[in-house]
């Protein structure tokens, strides 16, 4: 992709990326690339909570994190969360040179990345955005590693290395042992989550696959997912672990211990990735475009091609057209046996 010029003097780097697990794990690389083009810089992270706990201590391109509360079109969707009183002039005696925006479309996040005060300003933008000093157009369809590459190019910061790498430590390790103990040999993992009912493949494939496998399992999801698991779990003829209360690095941990892990589109999905553990994906095709696996030796995602609701046909992949109320699955169709195929060729090899 084209390179930009680099940015002169620069000692202190921002950028934003303030929402959840997988979206943060598809900018590392972007990240990555604005360290490596900036190698005497510190580079912040303006995140959230999640971010600060994960990031603190962890080998990486990010040395510290700001950790937005809810704001309305930065940390999120919600209408009706204000910028703290202060934040924004706290943020401004940091005297940051370079703010980068890799949080969207820029309608709300354009407006906040200006008012930081850098000398310099680059990011995504839509039509009905406020420019920034270097812009990128922002065009829904695209992978998302490649979208903030091509932001990180703007300033002079490339790279070839195109899947996110997050380290393990001593810490993730050691919540791992105290939860679950030694992790058996061949464990493979299934997640059956995901933020969005549509992305679900039904508990009871990923139980019928797991169970086809032969191998030690564990289930892995958030607390609030609670249900899905348990149901998961009981689905499954063998015996298989629930994995519920772990933070983001003790999961990281038992991803690392895991010859596999079988996973909705969602968070976990790229963590087990990032650790080098293969992984089979089940991805909506509209959502494979924008943050599947770019590779395929260690990846292998299975792919509906449902583009309307299955309740009310209205479009997935208009992206003028309203979401309906509607949450079926949209990617049940993939079959059981297209997801033990892949399973068993990467756990074969």
């Amino acid at each position: 992709m084209t390179g930009g010029v680099l940015v002169e003097g620069v000692e202190r780097v921002v950028v934003l990326r303030a929402n959840a697990l997988g979206d943060y794990l598809v900018a590392v690389p972007a990240i990555e690339a604005l360290r490596r083009a900036y190698p005497d810089a510190s580079v912040t992270l303006i995140g959230t909570p999640w971010h600060a706990a994960f990031l603190a201590g962890r080998p990486g391109p990010v040395d510290d994190v700001v950790a937005l509360p809810l704001v309305t079109g930065l940390s999120t969707q919600k209408s009706g969360h204000l910028l703290p009183v202060g934040l924004l002039e706290r943020l401004r005696e940091r005297r940051f040179d370079l703010a980068v925006q890799i949080h969207g479309g820029g309608r709300h996040s354009n407006p906040f990345v200006r008012s930081l005060g850098a000398r310099v300003t680059a990011g995504l933008r839509t039509p009905d955005a406020e420019p920034l000093d270097r812009n990128v157009p922002y065009l829904y369809f695209q992978h998302e590693t490649l979208r903030f590459l091509e932001v990180a190019a703007l300033v002079g910061a490339t790279t070839a290395d195109l899947e996110p790498r997050i380290t393990v430590t001593g810490a993730d390790r050691a919540e791992l042992a105290a939860a679950l103990g030694e992790p058996p040999p061949g464990l493979v993992a299934v997640h059956p989550g995901a933020s969005d009912p549509r992305r679900r493949w039904p508990a009871d494939r990923f139980a019928a696959v797991a169970d086809r496998l032969g191998r030690p399992t564990a289930v892995t999801g958030t607390p609030a997912e609670k249900d899905l698991v348990t149901e998961t779990v009981a689905a499954m003829r063998t015996p298989a672990t629930p994995v519920l209360d772990l933070s983001v690095g003790g999961l990281a941990a038992l991803y690392e211990r895991c010859a596999l892990l079988i996973s909705n589109d969602t968070g976990s999905r790229h963590l087990a990735a990032a650790v080098g553990t293969p992984t089979v994906g089940i991805y909506w095709c509209g959502n494979l475009i924008n943050a599947g696996p770019l590779t395929r030796a260690d990846h292998r995602p299975l792919i509906s091609w449902t583009t309307r609701c299955p309740t009310c046909g209205v479009s997935g992949v208009d992206v003028t057209a309203d979401r309906c109320e509607h949450d079926p699955s949209w990617v049940s169709d993939i079959p059981v046996e297209a997801v033990l195929t892949q399973a068993t060729d990467l756990l074969g090899r």
